[in-house]
């Protein structure tokens, strides 16, 4: 039995920008640690956060882990020790969000730990170029303290998988595949993408095809990419593999690594969705700049529970 084996048939709704909410409340996420730093400065902050989401109809929460490391959180003068119980913090606030959600409503929710790319923790952008110049191996070694931290948390009143996420290169994909083979901690694999190719400029179907006969593995997809890019994403994860098919872009706009800000004009995802859903999307959410009010408009839109 894997995790989405708990979950309810259907379309299932995650979150939005979870960095974006913070934003919008007044939060100042622009130094290097992001959304990460408010999980020694101001952790109360992050549950509320979770809750909009929660409240406007999000199924599956995403915890505040996606930018930290144990570099990034050196180079803020935390120490190993604290950068470890930080990390575990991330999956606890996300779970206390849920509960006391269900507590008011009846509803179930679940969390997905946040494994981001090595681009992120160089808060250059990378995130979006992937070809880092470090091989697998170095990959790997990178990838694995911190996943395994993150993969600690899983059970029932922790994590319930990994969501491994805004990979941009197939490199990155084959170090994380190979931590989660044989391990049992359930993930799903996320690229970012541009048109038909990852933004490295592989291809999807090799891109997903690392996930083929592994188990850990129960969904492959997209986030944080063009809204526009998500149908062929979609038809090339089945093509590719077995497993449920993950959709979460952001608004469309784009990321400026050096004046630090989004650019360019957004779009509704709502208007997009159904397409999605009917290409075979089981999990369909937002990434950066999607606020609580466009997850109530999916909500509204795809009526999560509803077979794809």
């Amino acid at each position: 039995m894997t995790a989405l084996d708990t979950l309810p048939d259907g379309v299932l709704l995650s979150d939005g920008g979870l960095a974006t909410q913070l934003e919008a409340v007044g939060h100042d996420l622009s130094d290097h640690l992001w959304s990460a730093r408010l999980l020694r400065d101001d952790p109360a902050a992050i549950i509320e956060a979770h809750l909009a989401f929660l409240r406007a109809g999000a199924q599956i929460v995403t915890t505040a882990s996606y930018q930290a490391s144990f570099e990034g959180f050196a180079e803020a003068g935390i120490d190993g020790s604290e950068a470890e119980r930080l990390m575990r913090l991330s999956v606890t606030l996300a779970r206390d969000a849920v509960d006391r959600h269900a507590s008011e409503t009846g509803r179930t929710a679940w969390v997905a730990a946040s494994i981001g790319p090595y681009g992120a923790a160089l808060a250059d952008g990378s995130e979006y170029r992937g070809r880092y110049g470090l091989t697998v191996t170095e990959l790997r070694r990178w990838h694995e303290r911190r996943l395994a931290v993150l993969a600690d948390t899983l059970g029932p009143t922790g994590a319930d998988l990994l969501a491994i996420e805004t990979i941009p290169d197939v490199d990155e994909a084959a170090a994380l595949v190979e931590l989660l083979r044989g391990s049992g901690h359930p993930a799903w694999l996320s690229y970012t993408v541009e048109g038909t190719a990852t933004r490295a400029g592989q291809t999807l179907h090799e891109a997903f095809s690392l996930a083929r006969g592994i188990d850990e593995i129960v969904a492959v997809g997209v986030n944080c990419c063009d809204p526009a890019d998500v149908l062929d994403a979609v038809a090339a994860a089945h093509g590719a593999t077995r497993g449920a098919v993950v959709v979460y872009p952001n608004s469309g706009e784009g990321w400026d690594a050096t004046a630090r800000r989004w650019t360019g004009p957004g779009r509704s995802l709502t208007d997009l969705a159904e397409d999605w859903v009917d290409a075979g999307a089981r999990i369909v959410g937002g990434c950066c700049r999607v606020s609580p009010d466009q997850i109530t408009a999916l909500h509204g839109r795809l009526r999560p529970g509803r077979r794809g």
